[in-house]
């Protein structure tokens, strides 16, 4: 049985958020890259949580444009005063579901998506929530350029497995993968859930896709694909 839980409000969240305002932006397809080169590649990340992954990479790529994503307020907070506190001028944080993007972005804007601990919906009934299930990512994948590059970690292998097998079909190309990344010798940031798991002993799966072609759905019976046994 799955339970779910909401997160209770944190206190002064609404006074956190405002001493972090410039950093919260609305919809602005099209002109992510207004005030800098054409060429400025624009960066999301989808489910920043605390924002540690955002911010250093910001810190690295300090000439990219980079958008975090993530629906949980209290969790975003967070993420914004890393954000303040390092002085960043090039990361901006979105409060909305994955779904909503294409409201966000115009179409083929985003030259990467970053996608770090997505939930993995282990039972089966659930699976087609899955960020990387053909069905979800097609609602935002369309602002994604072709050429465009997908990062996704995990450290639930069953998702990671799923997630090799379902981006080749729907027009991704796996350019590369690992199923133990920190036994690679590959520039890594660890985001808090995986500094936090991978020092009890679960290894980290990484893969790069590229998008190589637009998918357009077929109308199918319903995937009888089995799930990931962990219902």
């Amino acid at each position: 049985m799955v339970i779910f839980m909401r997160m209770r409000k944190k206190k002064n969240l609404d006074l956190r958020r405002d001493a972090c305002s410039e950093y919260f932006v609305c919809a602005d397809p099209g002109h992510w890259r207004d005030g800098r080169e054409d060429s400025t590649p624009l960066y999301v990340e989808i489910g920043c949580g605390k924002g540690r992954f955002c911010v250093e990479s910001c810190r690295q790529m300090p000439d990219c444009r980079y958008v975090a994503v993530e629906r949980e307020p209290n969790v975003i907070v967070m993420a914004a005063e890393k954000a303040r506190a390092a002085a960043l001028t090039n990361l901006s944080f979105i409060s909305v579901d994955a779904i909503k993007l294409p409201e966000m972005f115009a179409p083929s804007e985003v030259d990467r998506i970053y996608l770090n601990f997505s939930d993995p919906w282990p039972p089966k009934k659930y699976w087609k929530r899955r960020l990387t299930h053909r069905r979800v990512l097609k609602q935002y994948d369309s602002i994604l350029k072709l050429g465009g590059e997908l990062f996704f970690k995990t450290d639930n292998e069953d998702l990671f497995n799923f997630t090799l097998e379902e981006l080749p079909q729907i027009g991704y190309e796996i350019r590369w993968f690992t199923h133990d990344l920190h036994a690679e010798n590959v520039p890594n940031i660890m985001t808090e859930y995986e500094e936090n798991f991978s020092a009890k002993g679960f290894k980290i799966h990484r893969l790069e896709a590229v998008k190589v072609a637009d998918w357009t759905p077929e109308p199918v019976a319903d995937d009888n694909r089995q799930g990931d046994g962990n219902e």
